[in-house]
């Protein structure tokens, strides 16, 4: 019988941490809830002791997660290791993990101590977990320029401390697939306790070599992997699972292990990550890209017809991709919505089939048809924006010409109170519309990034703007979506006035408690 390869996800902590804005709590946790449908096995939640913001959002998670063990990370430092338990108080199926760079660079440079002093505050520290949890992870930064024989010292000391997984990670992305699985096989023939741990890897893909380095791990005997869904992290990111998880799916003839993880919610989890955390997924990426189950050669197009398996070594119904166009009209009701979204996959308590519904007969008055993508942007978008709003938007005007400068007047629903202003700009009329905003708003903002996608093919096509914007050194993300590009552009700007709103009566709070 093959043996289980624990996956164990780091989106929501080295993921998001390269992220160019912050998610907000509700982001994480929607983010949390599709990890949990796709029945990963740990989630690394966050850094508690980085920022009162990370410590609450993985509190939030931990009350919230019933079916994942729940993951923190701490450094070797008593007060990380108190406020990671701390954070995690609410459940009892959580996990404390605890890094120490390990390489002569990092102890030298980073650290400035030697090998004996790293040792001792390894041993130290999984001891002072194992107060909180018997479920203690450690992870030896820089494995993959450590030398072996410090490395096999430290990983037998921590064994014998309690420590009950350890991770070996490329953490530069430096090492080739052949030397990775010599230092995992070396692990194996040479530390006497290593039957009482699981070894996990952690790569990083700055050579492109992440997700071979963590196959090859397998292959040497490591039973958890660690990663990010699409690989985003730092630099250029972690393994991506998707692709790890599909290829033990793949190639279990000569891998012979196995997951638990429910493959048909890649596809739907890596779109949600993609969407929350703004980063797009290139067109070419294994698994989920756009482009992984298509076909343009004439040569490759006729071998589909006749067998699939000619051009395609996965069906892309295993990780939940459908092509399917239902149309809706005006005059479909709540049953054909709730109906259509079942067979998409999702369960009636991830989305308000009212509030959806709302959404679908405005936008199926503007097209006529609504088709499933569309269905799956409002879901969306519905979910993303946290409710009540602030800020609404109750009305815009735009006059606009090549050759002259754009004008726009913008109604903004402020609370209670109706505030209504115009912005004329030579730069356009989404240019206007966000001085107008601005000004109603009365928040300096710098918009650096405007991206518009189509949602959707065609006259048919949504558009989606995501917009990143800077306020007081800080970044926030918006999202909005429309038939119209200047309505999409403008509920996008809303929706960062909100999320600044949201952020200002945080700060309120905490200085009120002196937190």
């Amino acid at each position: 019988m093959s043996e289980k390869v624990i996956i164990f996800d780091t989106s929501l902590r080295d993921g998001e941490q390269s992220l160019q804005s912050s998610l907000s709590v509700k982001e994480k946790l929607q983010i949390a809830l599709a990890l949990e449908r796709m029945n990963i096995d740990v989630m690394e939640v966050g850094f508690p002791i980085s920022s009162p913001g990370d410590f609450n959002s993985v509190k939030v998670i931990s009350n919230t997660i019933k079916n994942v063990k729940i993951c923190s990370l701490a450094r070797c430092v008593d007060k990380d290791i108190d406020v990671a338990a701390d954070a995690m108080s609410g459940m009892d199926n959580s996990r404390i993990h605890i890094f120490l760079g390990t390489s002569n660079l990092h102890m030298q440079y980073k650290l400035r101590k030697n090998f004996d002093e790293i040792l001792s505050m390894a041993v130290r520290s999984v001891q002072r977990a194992k107060r909180y949890t018997d479920d203690v992870e450690f992870s030896c930064e820089d494995a993959g320029r450590t030398s072996i024989d410090n490395l096999c010292r430290i990983v037998e000391c921590v064994i014998a401390s309690g420590a009950t997984t350890i991770n070996i990670p490329d953490t530069v992305g430096y090492t080739v697939p052949n030397q990775f699985y010599n230092i995992i096989k070396s692990l194996y023939e040479k530390v006497p306790n290593i039957d009482k741990a699981v070894i996990s890897v952690h790569c990083h893909d700055d050579l492109g070599m992440a997700v071979a380095n963590s196959i090859s791990a397998i292959m040497a005997g490591a039973r958890q992997v660690e990663g990010t869904m699409n690989g985003i992290g730092e630099r250029a990111g972690n393994a991506a699972l998707e692709e790890i998880i599909m290829t033990i799916f793949a190639r279990s003839d000569i891998l012979d292990v196995h997951t638990d993880i429910n493959k048909k919610e890649i596809y739907r989890t890596s779109k949600i990550i993609s969407q929350i955390c703004n980063m797009p997924i290139p067109a070419n990426k294994a698994i989920v890209g756009s482009n992984a189950f298509a076909h343009s050669s004439g040569i490759h197009q006729d071998g589909i017809l006749k067998n699939r398996e000619n051009y395609e070594i996965l069906s892309p119904v295993i990780i939940g991709l459908k092509d399917v166009q239902l149309n809706l009209t005006s005059r479909s009701g709540r049953a054909a919505v709730r109906y259509r979204m079942t067979q998409m996959g999702y369960k009636d308590d991830e989305y308000d089939i009212n509030k959806l519904y709302v959404s679908f007969l405005k936008l199926a008055d503007k097209k006529g048809q609504v088709f499933d993508y569309d269905l799956e942007a409002l879901a969306f978008i519905n979910n993303h924006q946290e409710h009540p709003e602030y800020f609404r938007l109750d009305y815009f005007n735009v006059k606009s010409s090549s050759t002259g400068s754009a004008k726009a007047s913008v109604t903004l629903i402020c609370g209670n109170d109706i505030k209504t202003k115009s912005a004329t700009t030579s730069n356009g009329p989404v240019d206007a519309v966000y001085q107008a905003l601005s000004k109603i708003s009365g928040y300096s903002i710098l918009l650096q990034k405007f991206q518009l996608f189509a949602k959707g093919k065609g006259k048919d096509a949504l558009g989606q703007v995501d917009i990143l914007v800077e306020y007081k050194k800080r970044k926030f993300h918006g999202i909005g979506l429309a038939t119209d590009i200047i309505e999409s552009s403008s509920k996008a700007m809303v929706n960062v006035l909100n999320n600044i709103w949201r952020a200002n009566q945080v700060t309120l709070k905490l200085n009120k408690f002196n937190v």
